[in-house]
């Protein structure tokens, strides 16, 4: 297929405040890095500036993002001269003990914005346990639903007071964590998060996040990565329509849904303005979206990863490299061979050559079109036929132009597509049938063609889950690794087909998930944030930091699993109980043990 693309609307404005405060910095700050694109926020001691560098270069602490979560003890320009006299005017200098005995005078360590709380609308029996017949996996479904309690942080009123001191960005309610090194609201995670609130029945914490989000959209103009500073110039797949839907569907509250509209209007411009791209096939041009971050400098929580990476490399490409970074990590699949692209434009490479700009990807389109059916839907709703009209063509148009530039005919699915080469990337993800759960296709026999695509891939030879890809990189978006929220993209797809073949294969998947996350929590009593495909009770591994335990959507996808097919789903247990974490890693044996002190 020959195309051809060029940018539409390649970005809005910056606000004149922010743009002055960019130029500043260039004008007098990038001797660090000539950059001509801003930082990723305005701080001088989170975002840039030569705190940062100094502090994480050090590799004072296992973990980048420990220091950009640290809690100032004075106001920045107090913390910003007491460098600058510390160092006397050299910088490189700096020894790592004279840099802690810095940090131990003017930071604390992360976690101090929180006050206790504990939910209010948590109660020990929600219905849905009720419809879960294996008696292990409903124990199991009690101790997942008790995981809320655990995971809920409460800001406090002194991060309103003073937010210069926190990179955390103060939310009015509270809210449900990922887990680990994730401790803030994050985007697209808490979509999992709300949908198993909502089968908890905790509506009051489902809603208090959604307006969360509101409060950052009115805020920013979009949702930041997850609420921290240095997450303010990039955002996440857009799933705060589909949130509201869910709440929407078990509240039936249409003084919320009118609530919500402008906000959910407001992102979906965003995404519009912000990230789209106009690709030509056959004389017609079809609008789709991208991910396409505009910072020029280290992401600040993994800042030295940032510049070894692009050690050796010229400035413009060092620049050139840390935009597709951030743009990977707005992905949600930081990283992932999924955007390696080499310099002939081909579907290889390492993380170096990450290009996700140059990527249209199948299921951020499926999602939107997705978002714009479901504004469609709340227009209709609440009576508001022209609006409703206006999102049904959004619609239409969004999927007639998946069709043209996304669907291949011959492998009979949906794939990626270059912006380099104007061809499609033939490789395996669960996420070639996005639109499958979006509901983003115009005949049925698509539907069918993509089963068996699925069940010739290759992507169902693994007991525990489907892998995120069958390259093996090093990178946790990748095999071996399976993560929750593309297994229930996956299964809720497949579910939604008229095929009974269709249907078990989705409850096969969903029976194959559920077990492993049961063995992996007979193992090591916790739930991760990734999994093994290979071997039973295997959480994941590879990327920049060790896996992580909690887990904020892992438990939500599970909760509705069992909700889904509570009266087919088996553990498969021989009845042994738990056992310690004697027999596994040292990495995870460590996670396990600190288990207690974080829940």
């Amino acid at each position: 297929m020959s195309a051809s693309a060029s940018v539409l609307n390649a970005r809005a404005g910056f606000p004149a405040a922010v743009m002055c405060l960019w130029i500043r910095f260039v004008l007098f700050l990038c001797p660090l890095y000539w950059c001509a694109l801003p930082p990723p926020c305005d701080s001088e001691i989170y975002c840039y500036g030569d705190v940062l560098k100094q502090v994480q270069m050090a590799k004072l602490f296992d973990d980048d993002k420990y220091f950009v979560d640290m809690k100032l003890k004075s106001a920045p320009d107090i913390i910003l001269t007491a460098f600058h006299n510390l160092t006397h005017g050299d910088p490189n200098s700096v020894p790592p003990a004279v840099l802690r005995d810095f940090l131990h005078k003017y930071f604390e360590e992360p976690g101090k914005e929180f006050e206790p709380w504990s939910p209010s609308d948590w109660h020990d029996k929600p219905q849905f346990l009720t419809g879960i017949a294996d008696a292990e996996l409903r124990s199991w479904a009690e101790k997942l639903h008790q995981l809320w309690k655990s995971l809920g942080r409460k800001i406090s009123s002194d991060a309103l007071a003073h937010p210069e001191q926190y990179s955390q960005i103060f939310t009015p309610h509270p809210f449900v964590v990922p887990g680990g090194r994730f401790r803030e609201l994050y985007y697209w995670d808490s979509y999992w998060v709300i949908n198993g609130l909502l089968l908890s029945e905790m509506t009051d914490t489902a809603r208090g996040m959604i307006l969360n989000f509101i409060h950052l959209i009115d805020r920013y103009g979009f949702i930041p990565n997850g609420a921290r500073v240095y997450y303010e110039r990039r955002s996440q797949p857009p799933f705060l329509s589909l949130m509201v839907e869910s709440y929407y569907q078990t509240t039936n509250d249409k003084d919320f849904l009118r609530t919500a509209l402008p906000a959910l209007e407001k992102e979906y411009l965003f995404w519009m303005q912000n990230r789209s791209v106009a690709v030509e096939v056959n004389g017609i041009k079809h609008v789709l979206n991208r991910f396409d971050v505009q910072v020029g400098l280290p992401r600040p929580e993994s800042y030295s990863d940032d510049v070894e990476l692009a050690e050796g490399l010229t400035q413009d490409a060092a620049e050139r490299l840390w935009k597709e970074l951030h743009s990977g990590a707005e992905s949600g699949w930081d990283f992932s061979s999924r955007w390696f692209v080499d310099g002939l434009g081909n579907n290889n490479g390492s993380l170096r050559d990450t290009r996700t700009t140059l990527l249209i990807p199948t299921d951020l389109n499926a999602l939107l079109c997705r978002n714009e059916r479901t504004l469609a839907h709340f227009y209709r709703t609440l009576g508001n036929e022209p609006e409703a009209t206006r999102y049904d063509k959004a619609a239409s148009a969004r999927q007639e132009a998946i069709e043209a530039v996304l669907w291949d005919e011959e492998m009979g699915v949906w794939l990626d597509y270059s912006l380099v080469t104007n061809t499609s990337h033939p490789a395996f993800y669960p996420t070639n049938l996005a639109p499958i759960w979006a509901g983003c296709y115009s005949q049925p026999s698509m539907g069918q063609k993509a089963v068996h695509y699925l069940q010739t891939s290759g992507g169902l030879a693994f007991p525990n889950g489907v892998p995120t890809s069958l390259v093996d990189s090093g990178q946790q978006w990748d095999y071996p690794n399976a993560w929750p929220p593309l297994q229930h993209i996956l299964i809720q797809g497949l579910s939604s087909l008229p095929s009974q073949e269709a249907r078990e294969l989705g409850f096969d998947l969903a029976q194959r998930w559920i077990r492993t996350n049961w063995l992996t929590y007979v193992k090591y009593e916790a739930m991760f944030e990734k999994y093994d495909v290979n071997g039973d009770g295997k959480p994941g591994g590879g990327g920049e930091y060790e896996v992580q335990l909690g887990f904020g959507w892992t438990n939500g996808v599970a909760l509705q699993l069992l909700s889904q097919y509570g009266d087919r789903l088996t553990s498969g247990s021989s009845g042994n109980g738990f056992t310690s974490c004697l027999s596994i890693s040292v990495s995870v044996a460590l996670l396990c043990s600190a288990q207690t002190l974080f829940l």
